[in-house]
């Protein structure tokens, strides 16, 4: 068989699959099956599979991911987020669109000790909508910001899903981690000034309230109790990459030990809590799990087809220019997040993604936050965008979908830019993967 009935097997065979609605894993075990008994020799080719897909999840680059998901279950259902989103509320006052602001900004902490979008946007979702919509909002605003921020928790380690990204692509996990700061960061920025502006040209959409004044220390309290030492869990883990001092594994498992400490100290880690957490990290850990070890065989059988390498050869012989290639494959993730999940993206894609980035010499670092900052637009994307759903399973009846995609579409724009501005400007992306060396 010809490497490109090959790939029109395996590639067709498996959008299809995803397409009809068959869950991912089995998606991709299906297709598996199907290429080891074509292409690796048979009922032989079946064994060699099974020894595959175990060698494929006992690698140590993945254990961050059980240890990033503890962080963010523990936090949730101690309630300590819930502390997180008061400490922002009493300090931020006065500014036209508060209780938005206030969304972004508590997302963004939150961003920094938990890798779950969304669990972000649902927390946020059920606490701060109902509250905004009472208040007089207007349900784009109430909603916007939230599904926003949710997404960019992709971009702002610790995520489960860089580390995804980075153990199939073959890029450097710690950097990759640390170069989706700054642009999660810039984001972040460019969404408060968004409300502000946008409230301020119209007001209705966010009606003044008159506020509880906080004095003197009451006003920063919670932030001193529980913001900042949540937040010191963030410096911890990119701190001790950013050193050297650990791996990603290794900052990851002080990052899961710091709050465990914390919610401890705080009294909040029951045995109860403690055993619903773990349960919830075993629960998404296995699922992620189950993923890669479809990922990495789907990628091993298109190897052995001849698949991966006739593509990889076809695009480089096209002549196009490297900036040219990347700006193809954007165009394709943004397509794709129209329609499948991140983790479907990133199965059908990086096994002919990366060759061609190797063999074109492009910067993995930077091409691994484009790929970050597509799939957090993929996660906003109508009509099937994951937050477009988790927001109207958790807001209030009166918020429609009409609203929920109205609302969304100005952030997608500013994402968009985003992708703009780190595909002309890869420092953006590289500045601070390469000061930390």
């Amino acid at each position: 068989m010809s490497w490109g009935a090959a790939a029109w097997l395996l590639l067709g065979g498996s959008t299809v699959l995803l397409f009809i609605g068959l869950p991912v894993a089995f998606s991709f075990l299906v297709i598996n099956l199907l290429g080891a008994y074509l292409w690796l020799g048979g009922e032989p080719g079946l064994a060699q599979l099974a020894r595959n897909s175990v060698s494929s999840v006992m690698s140590f680059a993945l254990t961050p991911i059980p240890l990033f998901v503890l962080m963010g279950e523990v936090l949730f259902h101690t309630g300590l987020a819930v502390k997180v989103i008061e400490g922002i509320e009493r300090l931020i006052t006065q500014v036209p669109g508060r209780l938005a602001v206030v969304a972004v900004v508590a997302g963004t902490v939150f961003s920094a000790i938990s890798g779950s979008t969304i669990a972000t946007t649902a927390m946020l979702g059920s606490l701060m909508v109902p509250v905004m919509l009472a208040r007089g909002y207007h349900p784009t605003l109430a909603t916007g910001p939230v599904m926003a921020i949710g997404a960019v928790d992709m971009l702002i380690p610790p995520s489960a899903l860089t580390v995804l990204l980075g153990s199939l692509s073959g890029i450097s996990i710690s950097k990759l981690l640390i170069g989706g700061v700054l642009p999660g960061l810039v984001l972040s920025v460019a969404f408060v000034a968004y409300i502000i502006v946008r409230v301020k040209l119209n007001p209705s959409l966010a009606p003044n309230v008159e506020l509880v004044r906080h004095r003197g220390f009451e006003r920063f309290k919670p932030l001193v109790l529980y913001v900042l030492p949540l937040v010191s869990i963030f410096g911890v883990v990119v701190g001790a990459m950013a050193a050297g001092w650990g791996t990603p594994t290794e900052s990851a498992a002080v990052g899961a030990l710091a709050t465990v400490v914390l919610a401890l100290g705080y009294r909040a880690l029951t045995p109860v809590i403690l055993l619903r957490s773990l349960k919830g990290t075993v629960s998404i850990s296995a699922m992620i799990l189950f993923i890669i070890v479809g990922a990495t065989t789907f990628a091993q059988i298109l190897s052995f087809s001849g698949a991966s390498n006739g593509l990889s050869q076809a695009i480089t012989g096209t002549g196009l220019a490297p900036w040219a290639v990347i700006a193809a494959m954007m165009l394709m993730l943004i397509f794709l997040g129209i329609f499948v999940d991140q983790v479907s993206m990133m199965m059908i894609t990086l096994p002919i993604f990366m060759p061609v980035v190797q063999a074109l010499n492009i910067d993995l670092i930077w091409f691994g936050v484009l790929f970050l900052i597509c799939m957090q637009l993929g996660l906003l994307l109508p009509p099937h965008g994951l937050l477009l759903m988790t927001m109207k399973g958790v807001a209030p009846p009166q918020v429609t979908m009409l609203h929920i995609f109205r609302a969304v579409v100005p952030f997608v724009l500013m994402s968009l830019v985003l992708l703009l501005v780190v595909f002309l400007v890869p420092v953006v992306a590289t500045w601070l993967p390469a000061l930390i060396g």
